[in-house]
């Protein structure tokens, strides 16, 4: 179980960061797109709580907006 976890959290966090330099980029969309999937999934696991993915989603998509708008 813990090797899973492992797994899905460092995929999801690998997921993030790619969202978060493809800001402002034609790949962004796409990228966030994969973040949140991954995040969700995460969450739909048990691998991290459903608030936790609810506010990890919300703070990249809020830092993405930033990144698009400059």
């Amino acid at each position: 179980r813990r090797a899973r976890n492992k797994t899905v959290r460092s995929e999801m966090k690998t997921r993030v960061k790619q969202a978060t330099t493809a800001a402002g980029t034609d790949e962004g969309p796409e990228a966030l797109r994969m973040a949140i999937k991954k995040i969700d999934k995460a969450a739909s696991k048990g691998v991290i709580h459903k608030n936790k993915a609810a506010r990890d989603k919300s703070r990249l998509v809020k830092r993405l907006a930033v990144a698009e708008s400059a």
